[in-house]
């Protein structure tokens, strides 16, 4: 498999405090990667360093094999690493496709919007992540979609932006099981069209229903990476990363 992105020995500080102490990691084509920590684990440190808000004062950063200097946000995006916050940056207010394709319209070479095609567009990517409901389609206004049903417009916006590698940050945070179960159908759609996703959350039992492989940080450090078939349950996972933290 393809590397997407990988960091080597990476270490982050601000002033005598060192958020990332030689973090090593990668993503590899087509992948669910879970990335799991306590609080002040340096989870947040890391998502920022991934998505070029943060260049690394020691380390490297590869991308598809090529190692990357002077790593900024506009690279990272370049490189088709897309994040999807919390908060997912919507406008409630307005229309799917509207939320898609703000700032990033399609348009004549006169300056007016392609409004149809980009209907078309916003259909298919949302057909193409797993919206089923005919009650839904591009027009139809974010603020009456669920929160589950949000993060898939979210997604599919990432995916408009040619994203090959999405991180979602606690993307089943605050959500019923049900909705829980959208956003993993969600996410394996985006496996299957062999893209990647970063998978960061709290909660152990949703990190480890969706994820193929785990990345435990501790402190700053990356102190296990592991595939899914060393781990055989969430608990497992659970234990393994208490013990770290007692350890560590």
């Amino acid at each position: 498999m393809e590397k997407i992105i990988e960091l080597k020995n990476v270490t982050k500080r601000f002033g005598g405090i060192t958020a990332l102490n030689k973090a090593s990691l990668h993503v590899d084509q087509g992948e669910v990667v879970g990335l799991i920590g306590d609080n002040g684990a340096g989870k947040s440190t890391l998502i920022k360093t991934l998505v070029g808000v943060y260049g690394p004062d020691e380390g490297e950063i590869v991308i598809r094999g090529k190692k990357v200097f002077n790593w900024t946000a506009l690279k990272a995006r370049e490189s088709g690493i897309e994040t999807v916050f919390q908060d997912r940056a919507l406008c409630p207010q307005q229309s799917i496709v509207w939320n898609i394709f703000m700032g990033k319209e399609l348009r004549y070479p006169f300056g007016f919007v392609r409004e149809k095609e980009q209907v078309k567009e916003a259909n298919r990517l949302i057909r193409e992540i797993g919206f089923t409901s005919k009650l839904i389609d591009a027009e139809s206004p974010v603020g009456n979609l669920s929160g589950g049903e949000r993060q898939g417009v979210a997604i599919a916006r990432a995916i408009y932006n040619n994203a090959e590698l999405i991180i979602l940050d606690e993307p089943t945070n605050a959500l019923s099981l049900n909705e829980t179960q959208k956003v993993f159908e969600f996410v394996n759609n985006v496996k299957k069209s062999n893209r990647s996703v970063l998978f960061i959350g709290h909660n152990i039992y949703h990190v480890y229903d969706i994820s193929d492989r785990f990345v435990i940080l501790d402190r700053g450090e990356v102190v296990h990476q592991l595939n899914k078939e060393e781990i055989k349950s969430p608990e497992e996972l659970m234990k393994l990363m208490r013990d770290t933290i007692k350890k560590h």
